[in-house]
């Protein structure tokens, strides 16, 4: 790619000579490397997060939100408020209306890391969908050039207005924004990306400096892909940004580690070493290779020292298992196939039909090949008269009754029966229910204790599952890096997932440098990924607007002069016992009064919960969050 170097720097330039100068203020650059553990950064794997972690703060108890999905934590990151305000939940959304994005049927259940779906979203529900000013829009609005750039899906939620730029120069009314469909006008099924197309001088900069008009597709390691990314922000926008002059925001998405995770196939089949294989690691150095080239640049260009950089993941990763373990640690032989929660459900509803939202609503016979793709499934007499709505999101499904006469009685059989399932690791109700029918619901915990209830206006599920994960036997890379979590999902044993609540998944790497940040400092108060817009926008004076109260905080502790919050505290937080002996147990922490939420489940089934007995405490009620304000 560094043929192109000389080209695109004499392009820089020309696009310059009529640019005019501005006074340098403060610049910021948000870099999330999708999955990253926090234990797989070392020096051998990720030399680049090391140095950050080691030379500037280390957020040694840090936290994704759960569910610990991928476009959940992008609407964390991009707003600064928990999901039950940004109304995008998780990566499969039960929408309640036709989403026309893909060839066939139009679909209810929506697979959301897709731009078109995310329009059609935002157009069905506005504010009530990521209705907060996101960190990107504010400081765009405030005169500061942004530029997104990474993944399909979380790169445009961090600032859904930006789909509509035009991508020709660095003051497009909505910044610069490229993804991975980025002129590509169609998907392979051939229906619209809906996503941007680059225009004028930066179209040229982006195929000259990455050898081609549009990203490569995605592969595993996903190398070409984010080779051309970042060839683009290297080598022709942030020299660009450095003469424009004014202060910018610079968020990149990196798609890897999280992809190759989820794909690689040299530990298919086998717990070990599962995501720590080879492909594995080749995929963090991808991701740490891309921030090096970041950093590298703007030291080159003598704006680094001027410039607060933020290292997250939107998640923490666990390897799949389809099978049980064993008291001994040894692995049960039977295989829980995709679906399966879909399956279970209809037969505790009566022998229910199934019918599959990702084919054409068609229904599945559970013989053969007959099964919901993707885990989701309307369950009912008919696809539009569903009893029970399943969203399949790996490590966790959501599961939706629809409003009438039986739907307490409906969810009440689900959760019973629920409570009795070996692969269960926790269960949530909606407040809604759990407040109406008190002490019914034995074995869950109400949702609104984890701020999945706010402001957004996109249906709630009505049950939330995490599956159950554990250690496995003869894995020696440590704890949390060897957790394997049951999934409905069609990815294989061996293969990665992440949406459960367990430690491994809560688990994800941050770090920061720069200027505003103090320099070799080991942060232990929680930090979750709601804090990191309160912290920028604290930082560079940025106002955030947008309805909702359950907001992360300012971490004032990492930045200089600073202090650490208040009587930082733990609690731990149980469940009634079901007639079957489960318990959902939650750990959290608190600082400045914001929640932080380590881990939830039945003892003995949850990494995390090790040495916990399952106790007989009632649950304790959420205080309820504050009323949700108008968008100001």
């Amino acid at each position: 790619m560094t043929r192109f170097a000389p080209v695109a720097a004499l392009l820089g330039l020309a696009l310059l000579a009529a640019l005019p100068a501005h006074a340098a203020g403060r610049n910021a650059v948000v870099f999330i490397a999708d999955g990253l553990r926090y234990d797989s950064v070392t020096p051998e794997t990720a030399p680049t997060m090391s140095m950050i972690r080691k030379k500037g703060v280390d957020f040694t108890n840090s936290h994704s939100h759960y569910p610990t999905l991928t476009t959940a934590n992008a609407s964390v990151i991009a707003t600064g408020h928990y999901v039950g305000d940004t109304g995008n939940y998780a990566n499969t959304l039960y929408a309640a209306f036709p989403v026309a994005c893909k060839k066939g049927e139009p679909t209810v259940v929506a697979f959301v890391e897709d731009d078109c779906v995310l329009r059609a979203m935002k157009a069905h529900y506005g504010e009530g969908y990521i209705g907060q000013t996101t960190l990107a829009e504010a400081a765009h609005a405030k005169g500061y050039n942004t530029v997104i750039v990474g993944k399909k899906g979380p790169a445009a939620i961090q600032w859904l207005g930006a789909l509509d730029s035009k991508n020709e120069t660095l003051g497009d009314p909505f910044g610069l924004f490229i993804d991975e469909a980025t002129n590509r006008p169609a998907n392979p099924d051939g229906t619209p990306t809906m996503s941007t197309t680059l225009g004028g001088d930066i179209a040229r900069l982006f195929e000259r400096a990455g050898g081609a008009p549009m990203p490569p597709t995605t592969v595993v390691p996903n190398l070409p892909q984010q080779a051309y990314m970042i060839s683009g922000v290297t080598q022709g926008l942030i020299p660009i940004l450095k003469k424009d002059g004014k202060p910018f925001l610079l968020v990149y998405w990196s798609r890897d580690p999280d992809i190759t995770q989820h794909g690689a196939t040299d530990s298919k089949g086998s717990l070990i070493p599962g995501i720590n294989s080879v492909d594995g690691r080749a995929a963090i150095r991808n991701a740490d290779a891309n921030l090096k080239s970041i950093l590298d640049v703007l030291e080159r260009e003598n704006i680094l020292g001027n410039t607060d950089v933020f290292v997250t993941a939107d998640h923490g990763f666990s390897t799949i298992s389809h099978n049980l373990p064993k008291p001994d640690g040894s692995m049960e032989p039977q295989s829980y196939d995709v679906g399966f929660v879909a399956q279970n459900i209809a037969s505790w509803l009566g022998g229910q039909k199934v019918f599959d939202p990702d084919n054409d609503n068609k229904e599945v016979s559970f013989v053969a090949d007959s099964r919901p793709k993707h885990g989701s499934a309307l369950i009912g007499p008919s696809p539009d008269a569903p009893a029970a709505i399943v969203a399949g999101n790996g490590g966790t499904d959501f599961i939706y009754v629809p409003d009438g006469a039986n739907k307490a009685d409906t969810a009440k059989v689900i959760v019973a029966r629920l409570t009795e399932q070996p692969w269960i690791g926790s269960i949530f109700v909606s407040d809604a229910l759990m407040s109406a029918h008190k002490n019914e619901f034995p074995g869950a915990l109400s949702m609104n204790l984890i701020r999945m209830e706010g402001a957004g206006k996109t249906p709630r599920p009505d049950i939330v599952i995490a599956f159950r994960n554990f250690v496995v036997k003869g894995c020696t890379f440590g704890t949390l890096m060897c957790a394997a979590e049951m999934v409905d999902n069609d990815l294989a044993t061996g293969q990665g997932m992440h949406g459960s609540f367990s430690r491994a998944d809560t688990r994800n790497f941050m770090a920061a440098m720069g200027p505003d940040f103090k320099t070799g400092f080991a942060d232990p108060s929680p930090v979750s990924n709601a804090d990191i817009t309160p912290t920028l926008a604290h930082l560079l004076e940025l106002t955030l607007a947008g309805p909702g109260e359950l907001k992360g905080r300012v971490a004032h502790e990492a930045l200089k002069g600073g202090s650490a919050p208040a009587k930082p505290m733990s609690r731990t937080v149980a469940s009634a016992k079901a007639p079957s002996g489960f318990q959902t147990v939650l750990r959290l922490q608190e600082a400045d009064g914001v929640p932080y939420f380590d881990v939830a489940g039945m003892p003995g089934q949850v990494v995390g919960l090790e040495g916990l007995a399952a106790t007989a405490k009632s649950a304790v009620r959420p205080k309820p969050h504050p009323k949700a304000k108008p968008a100001d």
